[in-house]
């Protein structure tokens, strides 16, 4: 299952055009210093939409700026917070963004796509994680045995 998956998520998917987005920054370079807290959220936005990882890391760092920054815009950034750590494969730090905001709107068609999208993830890295240590576990018992066999011949 992917973002695309889900209608409801699936203009997160949906990259900005390099003069959209150009667009944006322009407008955040032009403020400097006294950029409004609009024209961040706006780019840390398109960034998001990024398929690139360097964007999305950027556009995380700019909402996280925004929720620490303006407790009246928190709600707004939770979503695309949650949606940039999933981009980026960081399924724990998405869900908890994602709870937040289920919690305050339990019935946000969005936050509830992305959660699903999320315990798919999370399921899948279990899984691997799991299979990764039965390996290992594996690899060690039969290293022991291996070990244990050359010290029983000598």
């Amino acid at each position: 299952m992917s973002l695309t998956d889900l209608p409801y998520a699936a203009d997160a998917e949906i990259p900005l055009t390099s003069d959209e987005l150009s667009v944006l920054r322009r407008q955040f370079e032009r403020e400097g210093d006294d950029v409004t807290t609009q024209t961040k959220f706006n780019y840390a936005w398109g960034l998001i939409k990024s398929k690139r990882k360097n964007e999305q890391q950027l556009g995380v760092r700019l909402l996280a700026e925004i929720f620490k920054e303006s407790p009246e815009r928190r709600r707004e950034c939770l979503y695309y917070l949650a949606l940039g750590h999933f981009k980026l494969g960081e399924y724990t730090h998405a869900g908890d963004y994602n709870s937040q905001l289920l919690q305050r709107e339990p019935n946000n068609l969005q936050a509830q796509s992305l959660e699903k999208l999320i315990e798919d993830k999370l399921k899948q890295e279990g899984l691997v994680g799991a299979v990764i240590m039965s390996v290992v576990v594996g690899a060690v018992a039969v290293g022991g045995l291996f070990i244990t066999s050359l010290f029983k011949r000598k």
